[in-house]
């Protein structure tokens, strides 16, 4: 066929790390703490809530409201209202999407036109850019900068800040949405009160709307209180706020995801949603519903999940930090999320011609050479900036700490092994 397939708009986007690293994983046969997904069981609530959906009321095979099972939108909108401080209407102030991935490619592509910049925090997410691309925006990134602790100390993700005059300076007139990521992948930090008082004050002195992903807002440790922005004075009307099933309640696989906001923001994603996917999986949406029902009695309660899964999610993050820094990796103390990254630069000192690519950062071949010397999988952290940024952080790789106790003590023999040869 002499014309192109492809669509212009898929033209840069088309590779996949995760691709690469998940093949090389499998075939290694090693212990997979790269991708995001914790491997035990759900909690018993949301099991039975899902048996119960697939088992009980025959109708939930079928269809149900293209923008959300009804008792779903109506739980949605009663929980987060009273923590959005907003009266929420079901039809109009949520939409259920597939996944949090859903949501933020309904949003683009409901918000962002040809030429219209977007800006992204570094390090993202690495499904915003090519999410703007797709849209016909253009990216604009701005890094959130190291303020290094004192010698030998570890590093916290408190210490990367915004520049708040490098931040100020790529809002232009051109400026559509800014993407906002709290607590961050893959970074686990947790924006202050001061950082998200910056962003709002810039997305309203420029008209800019914010699309804030929140997917992991329950998961915050030692302490660290999450914000989400819509709750600032005057952001509530410019303010997309996206959740997740799978992160809230340990269900990936579930694929059931939310967006929050005004009606005249919703009603251009809800356009799109009717459109491309039309509606979520129902039997899906009726497990979530219920366990939120189950979560609401309990919330603000020491029975609540909510207060439960973080401290548990702590004691594996510890566990993993103090394991790590037995080979020399330097750990950075994750504020949040299911993630820490760690630096390898004495490693990149010590053995800095690792195979690989001419191009390829350090951090992905450091990675790869992980996976089939050591056993152990991580994902590299120069996939989460852009090109011209990768080479400034290709000293840090991400591991993820949500995981099963076996799990973590095959990590811990694998550690000790390469612990055992580092001293041999």
């Amino acid at each position: 066929m002499q014309k192109q397939l492809q669509a212009r708009r898929l033209d840069k986007i088309d590779k996949n790390p995760w691709v690469v690293f998940t093949k090389l994983a499998s075939e290694c046969d090693a212990v997979n703490l790269g991708q995001g997904f914790p491997d035990f069981p759900p909690p018993d609530f949301a099991v039975e809530a899902f048996q119960h959906a697939v088992s009980g009321d025959f109708m939930l095979n079928q269809y149900t409201m293209a923008f959300g099972y009804p008792p779903l939108t109506k739980i949605l909108a009663s929980f987060f209202g009273k923590l959005l401080g907003q009266e929420l209407h079901p039809l109009e102030n949520v939409l259920v999407t597939v996944g949090a991935y859903g949501a933020l490619f309904t949003a683009f592509q409901a918000l962002v036109d040809e030429g219209d910049e977007v800006i992204i925090i570094e390090p993202s997410f690495d499904c915003y850019e090519p999410m703007t691309l797709m849209a016909g925006g253009r990216p604009v990134f701005v890094s959130l900068k190291l303020t290094p602790t004192k010698d030998r100390e570890l590093d916290s993700s408190s210490a990367w800040q915004l520049d708040p005059t490098e931040l100020a300076s790529k809002f232009t007139s051109r400026t559509k949405a800014l993407i906002l990521n709290t607590p961050n992948n893959p970074l686990g930090k947790v924006f202050s009160k001061a950082e998200l008082e910056l962003v709002a004050s810039l997305c309203q002195q420029h008209d800019v709307v914010c699309i804030s992903d929140e997917v992991y807002q329950w998961l915050v440790y030692d302490g660290c209180q999450h914000i989400s922005i819509a709750t600032l004075p005057g952001m509530w009307e410019r303010t997309l706020t996206i959740g997740s099933a799978g992160k809230t309640f340990s269900v990936t696989g579930w694929k059931v995801g939310w967006v929050l906001g005004p009606d005249r923001l919703l009603k251009h994603l809800r356009t799109v949603h009717q459109n491309s996917v039309f509606h979520c999986p129902t039997q899906n949406q009726a497990a979530v519903a219920q366990s939120f029902q189950r979560e609401q009695l309990h919330f603000g309660q020491p029975s609540s999940y909510f207060l439960q899964f973080p401290q548990a999610m702590q004691r594996k993050r510890d566990h993993m930090i103090q394991s790590l820094q037995s080979v020399g990796l330097r750990p950075v103390i994750s504020q949040g999320s299911y993630f820490l990254i760690t630096d390898i630069s004495d490693f990149k000192s010590r053995m800095p011609d690792l195979p690989g690519a001419v191009d390829e950062p350090y951090d992905s071949r450091f990675v790869k050479w992980m996976i089939k010397n050591k056993g152990l999988v991580a994902i590299p952290v120069s996939i989460f900036y852009s090109q011209s940024h990768q080479k400034h952080v290709d000293h840090y790789i991400r591991f993820c700490f949500v995981k099963d106790e076996s799990t973590l003590q095959a990590m811990d023999k694998k550690l000790q092994e390469w612990k055992a040869e580092l001293g041999a």
